[in-house]
């Protein structure tokens, strides 16, 4: 057996044979701590090209300490979360994607641990087991959190390396007619039927309908004044705050159709006081998505609509008829309350009247069909007699 030779002087670093045969390598870090080669090798040369590479790395100041990574990911995950800040509402989504599909995979690893080959083999058995469109935003939340890790320097690059992995390929969501909104709004009842035209015409979100008062409504004009949204978790507790985004914050114009929906509404149970709230229930309180969700597939099913049609879906009805009324994009993006960097430019210029003359357009679209569908209801009734 050969005998265990003393490390080789070296201008960086030592080389040291074992017993075995095999070679190992150690180098001293720019703070002074010793790092050992995590391999042996074959060869010296191989330690020293080893070793070569190491160096390197330090004199770029690419070297990252291979202990950094000595993270675990649960703990490093569940910290990401907390210092980004995020909306309730996300805050929620990112804890239930991590504890569903995520950390049953990697939480027991440390952070260094989740190499590609791994993220691979977890996307494909989660594939297996669950929508795509969940395993898409599941991806990207991985995907983030690693980025992060790579800035902290625990990692060199991102394990996330698959090329469309974090893309959602939604299907075209549904549309509503004239006299199905109009059925969805008999079908739901009086208390409700208006949050159902706000949904379809205004396009406001059930977020930002909740926390609507009787101030933010106004007859002359007809408007609703959006400030806040107040979208509720899980858990049944609403958290007031700021719209979805900077664009949020609005004056939706109301088609004049409306007039005697909205004033009946604040007559016969929008809550009593000055400052009383829109929408609320049966016993005075503020809706319950459980409660209002019950009674709108109920609806939902009594108009024939499929059973992937949403609440929110009632804004493509919205933003259908605007387009059609010759709203511009910027119109269309201005009264649904939507905002990037980019997309703000675009529609920045689409002002009070403009969007005064959106829901006249509506308006007029509204009641053409209304007519159409009487006329042929009446086509009927003289064909039967």
């Amino acid at each position: 057996m050969a005998r265990k030779q003393k490390p080789t002087r070296r201008r960086f670093g030592a080389i040291r044979q074992y017993r075995s045969g095999r070679w190992t390598a150690s180098y001293h870090d720019p703070s002074g701590k010793l790092h050992r080669s995590p391999d042996t090798f074959g060869t010296k040369s191989d330690a020293a090209v080893w070793l070569s590479q190491i160096e390197a790395d330090i004199t770029r100041g690419d070297w990252l300490d291979p202990d950094a990574g000595a993270v675990n990911f649960e703990e490093y995950a569940l910290r990401w979360i907390e210092e980004r800040g995020v909306r309730p509402t996300t805050d929620e989504l990112y804890r239930r994607l991590l504890r569903l599909h995520i950390l049953p995979t990697f939480g027991h690893r440390d952070v260094d641990e989740i190499t590609p080959p791994r993220v691979r083999t977890w996307r494909t058995e989660r594939l297996a087991a669950t929508g795509a469109t969940t395993v898409a935003k599941s991806y990207r939340l991985l995907k983030a959190i690693m980025q992060t890790a790579v800035d902290d320097e625990l990692i060199r690059r991102n394990p996330c390396r698959i090329p469309g992995a974090g893309k959602e390929d939604a299907d075209e969501r549904p549309t509503a007619t004239v006299e199905q909104v109009d059925a969805l709004a008999d079908a739901m009842g009086p208390r409700w039927r208006l949050m159902v035209y706000f949904g379809a015409y205004g396009p406001m979100r059930p977020e930002e309908q909740a926390p609507l008062r009787r101030p933010d409504i106004s007859l002359e004009p007809l408007a609703a004044r959006i400030t806040e949204a107040a979208p509720e978790l899980t858990t049944g507790r609403r958290v007031v705050g700021d719209p979805k985004s900077a664009a949020g914050k609005r004056t939706v114009y109301l088609p004049a159709f409306l007039y005697i929906e909205v004033k009946r509404h604040l007559e016969w149970f929008a809550e009593e006081g000055p400052e009383g709230l829109l929408f609320v229930g049966e016993r005075g309180a503020p809706f319950r998505r459980s409660t209002f969700g019950r009674k709108w597939r109920k609806a939902r099913t009594k108009v024939g609509l499929p059973d992937n049609f949403r609440f929110y879906d009632l804004r493509h009805t919205g933003h259908t008829l605007s387009t059609q009324s010759g709203a511009t994009l910027k119109d269309t993006m201005v009264r649904a309350g939507q905002s990037t960097a980019k997309a703000a430019l675009i529609y920045q210029h689409s002002d009070d009247e403009r969007q005064q003359e959106v829901a006249d357009g509506i308006d007029a679209k509204v009641r053409d069909a209304r007519q159409k569908t009487q006329a042929k209801a009446k086509e009927k009734e003289t064909r039967a007699s």
